[in-house]
């Protein structure tokens, strides 16, 4: 694949329903324009929680708790990973009245996954730094129902294969060990029709949100190979 060099900062957030593609979509965003980067909510957490930081220590107790995750905690996990990276000034705090003055450099470029999911988190987040790109990414709903049906995995590793574009070389068998692939226990219809509904639900009032700033942009597509290349001349056109 070509690569392309940025001439200013992207900071994007991809949206689209769950078997949508995004992480394919953010794969390829990185291979052809390797100055993005990607800053995921979970993984900061994650990491947070395992080399117990003061952060990491005070999410656990929410989880054990169980109680979610508050959205300050969040938030202070990603703005505390743009500054150790020095793409924002290391003074700026998530209490502070204006958001942050993000660098212009191309190579404080980043792709925020997880974070947010509603437009309550979408108004915090933009008073900490602001998005320039809010991707609408759209599959039918058969389409993505196809796609789960025909979805099988080495549950040991986490490969991951699908029987219409990604087939195992001997079919029901992982490729590297040879065992065998099952299906997850809830890539079911039901359950997955549920989840679409769920996430058109909450989706709406997020993608109005970032189209009343004007930083939303959508792509429909039947598949990631149609989707791709649209959303690259869309990037380049306006960062590259």
């Amino acid at each position: 694949m070509t690569t392309r060099r940025l001439r200013r900062a992207a900071r994007i957030i991809l949206v689209g329903a769950p078997g949508v593609g995004k992480g394919t979509q953010a794969e390829r965003l990185m291979k052809r324009f390797p100055q993005v980067s990607a800053v995921s909510s979970g993984d900061l957490l994650r990491n947070s929680v395992r080399n117990k930081t003061p952060l990491g220590v005070q999410a656990e107790s929410a989880m054990a708790a169980g109680n979610l995750v508050p959205d300050d905690m969040i938030l202070k996990l990603i703005l505390n990973e743009l500054k150790a990276q020095r793409w924002v000034s290391p003074k700026t705090s998530v209490s502070d009245a204006l958001p942050a003055e993000p660098s212009s450099d191309p190579s404080a470029s980043f792709i925020l996954d997880g974070f947010p999911r509603t437009a309550t988190q979408a108004n915090r987040l933009d008073a900490v730094i602001p998005v320039n790109l809010v991707v609408s990414l759209i599959t039918p709903v058969d389409i993505i129902l196809s796609r789960i049906a025909s979805r099988w995995v080495h549950a040991s590793s986490g490969r991951v294969y699908n029987t219409d574009f990604n087939a195992p070389k001997v079919e029901g068998k992982d490729d590297v060990t040879g065992e065998p692939l099952t299906k997850r226990a809830d890539d079911d219809e039901t359950t997955w029709r549920a989840r679409l509904k769920k996430f058109d639900e909450t989706s709406q009032p997020l993608l109005d949100h970032y189209d009343k700033k004007g930083v939303l942009w959508t792509v429909q597509g039947n598949s990631s190979d149609e989707i791709s290349p649209q959303l690259f001349q869309e990037f380049e056109e306006r960062f590259a």
